[in-house]
């Protein structure tokens, strides 16, 4: 038992000196550019290195302008089904702010935005510095403050691909739990094309219809990986309406998720 535990926290300490020198990295790597970007948008406040990292990457650049773009992408996407007008909103896994500081700008004045994130660096920073947005500090725990059926609209931008199958249940009652009837809710998952990055056995899971966790690290970390095939989701939301799926994609390179567009019935 002893040689086991031993294992697991060396284990344990290689992937954290791994993920730091990679932090590092890129840190230094984007260092000029960030730079000179900060330096043509004064006033904008960016997160610190760390917290970008952790939930994105540390391109001040693509922070910035993929905030704003996927700001009005999910709006865009909520238009075609209700008036935008007096919405109440929850960006579930805010991080540092990357899309919901932008949404008070582009959104009537009648709405409400709300964040909320089990990061506590990241809800402070988000308090000190994103004005028009209440933020709130979750637990990994499914349990949310707020009223039931309070929300019109809920988004979670790869929050459950870094969450356990039970987590995926409770949350999903959670979330449930506090959205409107016919409110609308937006997820990005690891979907069908990221098979390609799974092992043989992990393939037939996922093949079976059978969620795949690889989870060595803490569950909610950016390292915890989950992927859901299409059968699982479907699972999981039966008493909810399919309004979009759009699948997984290369786009330069690079594997994007799923986007899953759901009606609460």
């Amino acid at each position: 038992m002893k040689a086991k535990i031993s294992t697991f926290l060396r284990e344990k300490s290689l992937l954290f000196k791994a993920d730091q020198l990679r932090f590092y990295f890129y840190q230094f790597k984007n260092r000029s550019k960030n730079i000179s970007f900060q330096k043509n948008h004064p006033n904008f406040k960016f997160p610190p290195d760390y917290l970008m990292y952790e939930s994105f990457q540390i391109n001040y650049e693509s922070y910035y302008k993929s905030g704003q773009s996927a700001a009005k992408w999910l709006l865009s996407i909520v238009a075609k089904y209700r008036n935008l007008e007096s919405l109440k909103i929850l960006d579930w896994g805010c991080g540092p702010a990357r899309i919901i500081r932008h949404l008070p700008e582009i959104l009537p004045e009648s709405c409400e935005v709300f964040g909320t994130d089990y990061n506590e660096t990241s809800i402070n920073w988000n308090r000190k510095n994103i004005e028009n947005v209440s933020f709130n500090l979750n637990s990994l725990e499914a349990k949310l403050p707020y009223k039931e059926n309070y929300f019109d609209f809920i988004y979670g931008i790869s929050i459950f691909t870094h969450l356990s199958e039970e987590l995926h249940y409770t949350w999903k009652k959670e979330l449930t739990r506090i959205l409107k009837k016919d409110g609308i809710l937006i997820l990005s998952l690891q979907g069908d094309l990221f098979k390609t990055i799974l092992t043989e056995s992990e393939s037939d899971e996922f093949e079976k219809g059978h969620l795949v966790v690889r989870g060595n690290v803490k569950e909610g970390h950016r390292t915890y990986s989950a992927f859901q095939p299409n059968d699982f989701v479907k699972k999981l939301f039966s008493d909810y309406e399919i309004l979009e799926h759009t699948e997984s994609y290369f786009k330069e390179g690079k594997l994007q998720q799923d986007i899953w567009v759901l009606k609460k019935l």
